[in-house]
């Protein structure tokens, strides 16, 4: 018999012969107005905030309901309550902690509860009720929570004891689920989710039905996946993987699944799809042109010639664009793709992989960049593909197209690795045995582990020979390669520009241009200018001026390599030393700061600041003239080339007549005593402290710390004694007290303005070595590769640990080619680093277009009856144009169609002739193997079989004999 369905606080139930949206069997007594359970949690009290729990909750409670009637418990004194909920550890005035619940409870009735707890009376008519939350929700159906509750408004938040005291006391309005929400840890701040975020999960073929499920803001993408698929039965052997639909229609993947759904900024209603790998191993949203962000130029009725495509450049991802149109021109690397060769061999379960989502992308490009019907591709799928898998590359700032390329080739490697699952292999020393032997061993070992399109291609095998110096083992071992860097012959020169200011206030600064060796010390900088100079070396102080002040002074034994290209290096004429020496008959020498004072910004204008200008100065004053008097006449001479003096209508009237006279005297000339020894300058500035290690102080001649004291004469400027920034006084800065002080010209704008000449003042003079240019001698690319086999000392930082003598030790090393590969290609080291600079090296390598001849430099025995296993001809070059700081990638490549060369600049594409592709530019080059080229001529390669060994023949095994 049919039952009529009946109405449980809002939940419509069907019994027995219908179809129910929730089935409960047998009779559902309901007497009381709330449900509550006598010490224990109720039912209803554990349901979450979605409403598939809550109408479970509710079954649940009918269940309880049929075996007793509910019950309240018995309710504690009305202070116990007071305590209980509003303070102790179980208390609403607890800290938050992550993870834990809360309960949301409706305003109106918890402050009907305050004031029947706080009136005393138990039996008082303010008696609160059941616990009665409808004025929460939307609707009584869905139970979804009201937009825009506010806490200590709307709602009140309970801890978890709190609010099941309340339950067991008062009880719950029937049907009426509880809210519970989680604490969560957001940055700085943890606070209670009241509304999570509720997505939409569906099927990428079933986009009609979806699945409302609500989520924590700081649940991880991973767990969104987990509840896809329990959601959609996935079985556990399929990959699946999620796309998020945007607020523009778009859909974006969500690659990192250890993210939190905050940091993906998914939010309320979001559609999720779930997109389930095929048996093939492709992804069906390859051939959904919504789902496909690798959008290109198109043009239906456009046909060229298959990979003459650009890539756009999506911001510095030019060194992107350049290491992938090199790898597009490898043929066999390019027909294993086009023919889909990758797709038997896409390895989705290598730990060391990216799941075959690098190798898929790199597929697709090529697909694009062959199919004929592109003028130029976005890139853009590719790009965020690499930035998930390695961090380096994500945002868009410049790096090397040589590292990418290195990240790439291993990326696909692994994500086409033959070998399933890797065994380890224990390496082996030669331990006296043959090299044949040995190298054999060593490449059998490596294709056990690793076995790919990628190492058929790439890969080719060094021999390595290690010799301790203390007993004389011999190590040998034998190790695979992807690519050779060779070293560039480098100068042991270098050049730097410098200032030149002589002590003659009548001559002008002097720019030179200077050659010093690269691991030289500051001495060798005042050598080398002594010579253009004729001034001694003993004479002069080498500093860093920067922002018209001393950056660092520095001393004669630090070495050059602390200098910068780009530092301001001035050198200045003295005759005496920057810290003086009690005793000593020597010249002090003073470093000087230029300021003007300024008026501030502010309202009144009333106060004044200070600001440098001009080139700071290095003053050598006599110690019979070190006074504030004679310092003043000392700089005056010093400045006099740009700094005229008063005449007799601008001096003052009054009793300075003696004065004056008694000055006369005092104007010094330059001083020729004393010679600088073992200096230990100050290192001013903000690259190191100051010094404390001198006994005499400049201050202890001067008296004071300003000057002039009181008005005498007409002075032009002021003298001021400050620390090495020249930014304030010195007394303000305990540190300085002990050192020699820097003194400050302190100009009033006026004076400046009618004293100073600005002009004159920046005037210098450039000498004939100025226009030197030390010439590069183009290298060899042979050259380049006998330096890379040459035998070299292992440095401090990497010794080696001889198993003989049980030590590390600083070995000798050697390196061999021993197999060389199909493509072989050779990256230019033009880069160096060292501690204190970075250089782009701009020598013109010289390389062959044809036939590069190895034979050689491979030590393994030869098969002279085929010379072309060991001649290689160019296809690609990766060049790079600007230096450090900044520059741009380009591509020459030859067409495996044509056999056309091309310049690619990132979208942009043109012919060029062989003779346009050497130049300073070149950074990567990839050879092919000749007898690989005529194997990929052959009819068997033409007739559209992909020539990798993957689906046709293996090389050679006369040349691969290990393979």
């Amino acid at each position: 018999m049919a039952v009529a369905p009946r109405l449980f606080g809002g939940l419509c139930f069907r019994f027995r012969d219908q179809n129910p949206e929730v089935a409960v069997e047998g009779r559902l007594p309901i007497s009381h107005s709330c449900v509550g359970c006598r010490g224990e949690r109720t039912a209803m009290a554990t349901v979450a905030a979605n409403p598939a729990a809550a109408a479970a909750a509710v079954a649940a409670a009918v269940a309880v309901a049929e075996d007793r009637e509910p019950q309240r418990e018995e309710l504690p004194g009305l202070d116990s309550q007071w305590r209980q909920i509003e303070n102790g550890e179980s208390g609403r005035e607890r800290p938050l902690r992550a993870g834990e619940s809360w309960f949301l409870v409706e305003k109106h009735w918890y402050k009907q509860w305050e004031a029947y707890v706080q009136g005393g009376d138990q039996d008082s008519s303010t008696f609160p009720g059941c616990i009665n939350n409808a004025t929460l929700f939307q609707d009584e159906i869905n139970w979804r929570l009201k937009e825009g509750l506010v806490e200590g408004e709307d709602y009140v938040l309970l801890p978890a004891a709190a609010w099941h005291y309340l339950v067991s006391w008062y009880g719950l309005e029937h049907g009426q689920p509880p809210i519970e929400r989680k604490v969560i840890e957001l940055p700085n701040i943890q606070k209670v989710e009241v509304y999570p975020v509720e997505l939409l999960l569906v099927r990428h073929n079933d986009l009609g039905r979806s699945h409302t499920v609500q989520f924590s803001h700081t649940d991880s993408i991973g767990l969104v996946l987990r509840t896809a698929r329990e959601r959609f039965l996935v079985e556990p052997q399929e990959d699946t993987r999620l796309w998020a639909k945007n607020s523009e229609g778009s859909l974006d993947r969500l690659y990192d699944t250890h993210i939190t759904v905050l940091d993906a900024a998914l939010e309320t209603g979001q559609l999720i799809i779930m997109e389930t790998r095929k048996k093939d191993g492709t992804w069906p949203s390859a051939q959904l042109h919504v789902m496909n962000n690798n959008m290109s130029e198109e043009d239906e009725d456009f046909k060229g010639q298959p990979g003459i495509c650009g890539l756009t450049n999506l911001g510095n991802t030019c060194f992107m664009n350049s290491a992938l149109q090199c790898l597009s021109n490898v043929p066999q690397l390019t027909e294993y793709f086009l023919n889909n060769c990758y797709l038997e061999e896409l390895n989705f379960r290598n730990p060391l992989g990216m799941k075959g989502e690098i190798a898929e992308a790199y597929a697709d490009l090529v697909k694009q960049a062959w199919s004929g019907h592109h003028r130029s591709i976005v890139p853009h799928v590719f790009k965020n593909k690499v930035g998930h898998f390695a961090s380096q590359f994500l945002g868009y700032q410049q790096h090397d197209s040589q590292e990418l390329l290195s990240f790439l080739l291993d990326g696909l490697h692994e994500d086409l690795n033959r070998v399933k699952k890797k065994e380890y292999v224990e390496l082996c020393d030669a331990a006296g045995r043959p090299d044949q032997e040995v190298a054999q061993e060593a490449w059998q070992n490596h294709k056990r582990r690793n076995d790919s399109v990628i190492v058929d291609t790439f890969h080719g095998l060094f021999k390595s020979t290690l010799v301790c110096p203390d007993c004389g083992n011999v190590s040998v071992t034998f190790d695979p390669f992807c690519y050779l860097s060779v070293p560039l012959p480098i100068s042991h020169k270098r050049v730097l520009e410098v200032f030149f200011i002589p002590m003659d206030p009548r001559r002008k600064p002097e720019q030179h241009r200077l050659v010093v060796p690269k691991k030289g010390k500051i001495s060798d900088l005042c050598v080398a200018l002594s010579k253009h100079t004729g001034i001694s070396p003993e004479r002069m102080m080498v500093a860093d001026v920067f922002s018209h002040r001393f950056y660092k002074l520095y001393q004669l034994e630090e070495p050059l390599s602390s200098i910068l290209d780009r530092d301001d290096i001035f050198v200045y004429e003295v005759s005496g030393r920057i810290e003086a020496i009690e005793g000593s008959r020597e010249d002090i020498v003073v470093p000087v700061y230029l300021r003007e004072r300024t008026p501030a910004r502010d309202y009144n204008n009333s106060y004044y600041g200070l600001m440098l200008f001009g080139h700071p100065l290095l003053v050598s004053v006599p110690r019979d003239r070190f006074t504030w008097e004679g310092l003043y006449n000392v700089l005056m001479y010093r400045l006099s080339r740009y700094v005229s003096k008063p005449n007799s209508d601008d001096e003052d009237d009054g009793d300075e007549k003696e004065d004056d006279e008694e000055d006369k005297d005092d104007v010094p000339g330059p001083s020729t005593g004393g010679s600088l020894r073992d200096p230990e300058p100050e290192q001013a500035g903000p690259s190191s402290g100051v010094t404390n290690r001198c006994p005499f102080l400049l201050d202890n001649c001067l008296g004071t710390s300003q000057w002039p004291p009181r008005r005498r004469r007409k002075q032009l400027f002021t003298l001021q004694t400050v620390n090495s920034n020249g930014t304030s006084d010195r007394t303000t800065s305990p540190e300085e007290v002990h050192a020699q002080p820097y003194i400050a010209i302190d100009w009033e704008p006026e004076m400046k303005k009618r004293y100073y000449d600005e002009v004159e003042a920046e005037g210098y003079v450039k000498h004939d070595c100025v226009g030197y240019v030390m010439k590069k001698a183009p290298v060899r690319l042979q050259e380049c590769i006998e330096l890379f086999t040459t035998v070299e000392t292992l440095e401090k930082e990497n010794p080696w640990y001889c198993p003989s003598c049980k030590q590390h030790q600083l070995a000798t090393k050697k390196l061999d080619l021993w197999m060389l590969p199909e493509i072989l290609i050779i990256h230019l080291k033009r880069f160096s680093y060292t501690k204190f600079s970075r250089e782009k090296l701009d020598t013109l390598v010289e390389f062959p277009i044809r036939d590069l001849d190895f034979s050689e430099f491979v030590i393994q025995p030869q098969n002279e009856s085929n010379p072309e296993l060991y001649k290689y001809d160019l296809i690609a070059v990766s060049n790079h144009y600007g230096g450090m700081r900044d520059g741009h990638y380009t591509t020459f490549a030859c067409n495996k169609d044509s056999g056309q060369w091309h310049y690619f600049d990132d979208n942009s594409v043109s012919p060029v002739n062989e003779n346009q592709i050497e130049s300073k530019a070149a950074y990567v080059l990839f050879y092919q193997r000749q007898d690989v080229a005529r194997r990929l001529l052959s009819p068997a390669g033409s007739s559209g079989t992909p020539a990798s060994p993957a689906c046709s023949s293996p090389p050679s095994s006369e040349f691969m004999d290990v393979n």
